[in-house]
């Protein structure tokens, strides 16, 4: 487990807090924290048995402690909860003081006595599911080229030859310039990012980049679903916007342009990934400079298309953030130090500097550069969404 060994305790209760928020699934929570299908497994099944307790290291640990809750308790709490099987630990609890035969100091925490029920099979565990994105209805109607760009992969097809194309499509909102229709052996960041830089080295830069929430766009689980990608964009001064999940609508241009991309260009497929890309640099140069568009009063995109004044940038400065923001470098896991607690950013930010800036006591927006990411409750030890969060 590659948990440093000072924070190994705060970084598994961090995890396990994650966990029974019921927002994140055990794969993703897993993948967050750099540990293993099987290490996450067994942290949730001594937890679950055990409690906070177990979360320490069992080393040269006693198996018996002057606190651990008597047997006695134990079957008190049973049979409470065997007589009232609606009732919560916390009721159970209470009734436990008034019990005659229990001294005060024997009776365990709430949460000891939630423990003790589940681990007899009286608390039946909700599935977690995964984290869900509310919807907030989004309105992108740009007014001038190179305010809003969007970005996507037409679903990937096989070619001639059996070998699967991914095509990435960057295209102006406003203008419906196509920057590129570039088919890739596969739709991650490794391959995707060249083809950024290409354009923006060529148009300059967008003000937003609208995506939706898939990889490497965006992540679910992931805080202002950031991905490394996004994150990137970012840091050369664009500001990444998404679709609400399952509404394609949302970009409604784009995917117009990518029906009619699958009709001119996969039927048939080409041969192979050269001849498909001779395709499809023959749709965008006929889409650009040929076909009018209607919503354009019949001009095509390159006579409405300007480029950016915005140039990208050749080296990626460091931010300085002002006086007024507290700077928290993110760890390797995904989280900063805050007093003696790590509190969960995204590993997408990994060796990467935020801002906080406190607008209330113990309340801070939680900004990355110029974006702002959520805002971080000092007292819940917890970044929430904006969207969440009501000040």
């Amino acid at each position: 487990m590659p948990w440093k060994e000072k924070s190994v305790l705060s970084q598994k209760q961090k995890f396990i807090a994650c966990y029974e928020s019921g927002k994140f699934t055990k794969t993703d929570l897993c993948r967050e924290f750099g540990i293993s299908r099987v290490t996450g497994n067994e942290i949730i099944k001594r937890y679950e048995t055990e409690g906070w307790d177990a979360l320490g290291d069992k080393s040269s640990a006693p198996r018996r402690h002057p606190n651990q809750t008597k047997e006695t308790v134990k079957e008190a709490i049973l049979y409470q909860r065997n007589k009232y099987p609606r009732w919560g630990a916390r009721k159970i609890r209470a009734l436990l003081f008034r019990d005659e035969k229990i001294e005060n100091d024997d009776i365990p925490s709430e949460v000891t006595v939630n423990h003790i029920l589940k681990k007899n099979g009286m608390i039946v565990s909700r599935g977690k599911g995964r984290r869900r994105i509310e919807n907030q209805n989004p309105y992108f109607d740009p007014t001038e080229p190179n305010q809003i760009w969007s970005c996507d992969f037409k679903g990937k097809f096989r070619m001639q030859n059996r070998q699967y194309c991914n095509p990435l499509t960057v295209v102006d909102s406003m203008s419906r310039y196509i920057f590129a229709i570039e088919g890739l052996e596969r739709a991650d960041k490794e391959h995707s990012k060249p083809v950024f830089e290409k354009i923006f080295r060529e148009n300059g830069l967008p003000e937003k980049m609208h995506s939706d929430n898939g990889p490497p766009f965006g992540n679910a689980v992931s805080l202002r679903r950031m991905t490394q990608l996004s994150v990137w964009l970012m840091e050369i001064g664009i500001i990444p916007v998404y679709s609400d999940p399952g509404h394609p609508e949302q970009n409604g241009r784009h995917e117009r342009m990518h029906r009619e991309l699958k009709a001119d260009c996969t039927r048939p497929a080409g041969k192979n990934l050269r001849s498909q890309q001779y395709k499809f640099n023959k749709f965008r140069k006929e889409y650009n400079t040929e076909r009018p568009h209607e919503a354009l009063k019949m001009k095509t995109p390159a006579e409405v298309h300007i480029r950016s004044k915005r140039e990208y940038p050749r080296i990626i400065r460091d931010w300085d953030y002002e006086k007024r923001f507290q700077a928290k470098m993110v760890t390797v896991n995904g989280a900063i130090r805050w007093k003696n607690d790590l509190i969960m950013v995204s590993s997408a930010l990994s060796g990467k500097y935020i801002g906080l800036e406190e607008i209330d006591t113990g309340i801070f927006r939680v900004y990355y550069r110029m974006v702002e990411l959520g805002i971080f409750n000092e007292r819940t030890k917890r970044i929430y969404e904006i969207e969440d969060f009501n000040l």
